[in-house]
């Protein structure tokens, strides 16, 4: 029997970060539209949400992208049917999903109590064909880029309605901080404290805007 030799099993490609990084240059350049967005289009891919709220607890937002949407609050993916049990999916075909997707978070923020659709924004990247082998780990890129605060602090934007039988659960933590989904009023169990989750995102805010003028 060999001696193991960890160094055989690790797999490093000097292209890997040029292509990720190109992919990311091409996402910051893709235009931004307000939510929902105002053409139907096909495609599946990865996108971006931009906050520009004036006031409110996201107010700092304003200032950083007023003019050039830099620093995201979301970062998501929209995957073909099949993605996730590894089928292939039929190109020939038009689906929907990003769009659709997008769509979808818009109904939630047009539901919370405490948010103004019209400050939000979207750009996205269509990846299909071949490229859409390059969605789930060009969603982590950015989201290691730029620690989107819906992406890691407040958890839940995202969810889907479990269903009914599965109400048990816990709101999530953006759920509490932004009430308004119908279903999420439905879920059941102990929740984090909503004064807790509004201070952590204080605080986060004002650590990132102290980073923006360093």
């Amino acid at each position: 029997m060999n001696l193991f030799d960890r160094s055989q099993h690790v797999y490093t490609s000097p292209d890997f970060d040029e292509i990720i990084k190109d992919t990311i240059r091409f996402f910051n350049g893709t235009p931004v539209h307000p939510l929902p967005v105002p053409e139907r289009f096909h495609g599946t891919g990865i996108y971006a949400l931009y906050c520009i709220a004036k006031s409110g607890i996201y107010s700092r937002f304003h200032t950083m992208n007023r003019t050039a949407f830099n620093i995201p609050i979301y970062v998501g993916k929209a995957v073909p049917k099949g993605w996730r049990q590894a089928r292939q999916p039929a190109f020939e075909t038009r689906s929907y999903e990003l769009n659709s997707r997008l769509n979808e978070h818009s109904r939630s923020i047009d539901q919370a109590q405490n948010l103004n659709k019209a400050d939000f924004f979207c750009r996205f990247m269509i990846l299909e064909a071949k490229e859409s082998d390059l969605i789930g780990t060009v969603e982590a890129a950015l989201i290691r880029a730029y620690q989107p605060i819906w992406n890691t602090l407040i958890d839940g934007f995202g969810n889907h309605d479990p269903g009914k039988g599965r109400y048990e659960q816990a709101k999530s933590d953006w759920d509490v901080c932004h009430p308004g989904r119908p279903w999420a009023e439905k879920c059941q169990g102990i929740h984090a404290n909503r004064e807790d989750l509004l201070k952590n995102i204080e605080t986060f805010m004002s650590r990132l805007n102290s980073e923006e003028n360093v």
